[in-house]
């Protein structure tokens, strides 16, 4: 009998087989490891000295016009989702075969503007040519401590804290497509339209909304729902934490350009990749205080449901109808990369 080999679809591992394969195989074991890999974790914790250091590390390759952008300030979020800012940044370039100094240049200059405006240090890396790929890809890798040891984990969301979630859906999806697939939404939406939608790399980083939570208090849990979009993070929120959820769709923000750009596309915002989206697990004491708190800085926020004690109930109530909601097998980003329009 021949043994059929099953692939893995685009994006991440699914949680399952990093459990059964990737979290088997994690090196020696250390005593100054607080925090190590486990589902919907954003970054490690580990101890040096008296101090915790948190740190992360992301791939950019579902994008091109502003990997460098993006390699900082996703790496950055899940530093950010700990309640700790991100203060070192190291990447590592892979550029395709044929490429040249100005695609280097470019990819740095975008990394250095991030890294400014986030106030991190660029503080060593690597570059290459490397045979085999058709796109620059970009890993990054950021650091930070925390202060007085203070910290956030998604296993601290409990039965019972609020959901609040800023921006909104598709944030990154939208501006990747914007920017990968302008010709034909030029077509159909007109240039002004695409601006606006390539603008979103502009929300991408969760800095100042994660901190501000942070420090006003009765933040249990942060997560940046990243592949996988507003479904995918949510579930990985409930697995690292042993809870369900329940959300309301009518209080999840979907801008008019990220929404056009699903129809377009015939894809599912709420599974479009979300970097610039944070989720923040709250007591129900503090929800509308950090609601309030984020807005003033001028950033979308509402609370969209709860997370429930039963963890097999995971579910979405939309025109009053509940209906269960699944972990995305993909992200509907690579099914609109691929789609012939």
């Amino acid at each position: 009998m021949q043994m059929v080999r099953m692939s893995f679809p685009p994006g991440k591992i699914l949680p399952s087989i990093l459990q059964e394969v990737v979290f088997k195989h994690l090196g020696a074991k250390r005593s100054d490891v607080v925090l190590g890999p486990s589902i919907g974790e954003d970054a490690a914790i580990v101890r040096v000295g008296d101090r915790l250091l948190v740190v992360s590390c992301d791939p950019i390759s579902g994008a091109e016009e502003r990997i460098g952008w993006l390699a900082v300030n996703v790496s950055a979020n899940d530093v950010a989702t700990r309640g700790v800012r991100p203060r070192w940044f190291l990447p590592c370039i892979l550029l395709p075969e044929g490429s040249g100094k100005p695609v280097l240049e470019e990819i740095c200059k975008q990394m250095d503007k991030a890294a400014q405006k986030l106030g991190v240090a660029i503080v060593r890396g690597h570059s290459e040519i490397t045979p085999g790929i058709s796109h620059p890809l970009v890993i990054g890798f950021s650091a930070g401590i925390a202060e007085k040891g203070r910290y956030v984990a998604c296993a601290r969301a409990r039965p019972g804290s609020k959901i609040v979630l800023t921006k909104g859906a598709g944030i990154e999806g939208t501006a990747i497509l914007a920017a990968d697939r302008h010709k034909p939404l030029e077509a159909e939406f007109g240039e002004a339209f695409v601006a606006r939608a390539k603008s979103y790399f502009d929300l991408i980083s969760v800095y100042e909304e994660a901190i501000t939570a942070f420090k006003y208090g009765g933040v249990l849990a942060m997560h940046d729902p990243t592949e996988g979009g507003i479904s995918g993070g949510l579930h990985e929120m409930a697995e690292a934490s042993g809870t369900g959820f329940e959300i309301f769709a009518d209080q999840i923000y979907i801008s008019p350009e990220t929404r056009e750009i699903c129809r377009f596309f015939n894809i599912d915002p709420l599974k479009l990749i979300s970097s610039g989206s944070l989720f923040i697990a709250v007591k129900p004491e503090k929800a509308e205080g950090v609601v309030s708190k984020v807005r003033k800085l001028g950033v979308q926020a509402s609370i969209i449901g709860e997370f429930l004690e039963d963890k097999s109930m995971r579910r979405i109530v939309k025109d009053g109808t509940v209906r269960p909601l699944a972990m995305p097998k993909s992200d509907e980003l690579w099914a609109a990369l691929k789609r012939k329009v």
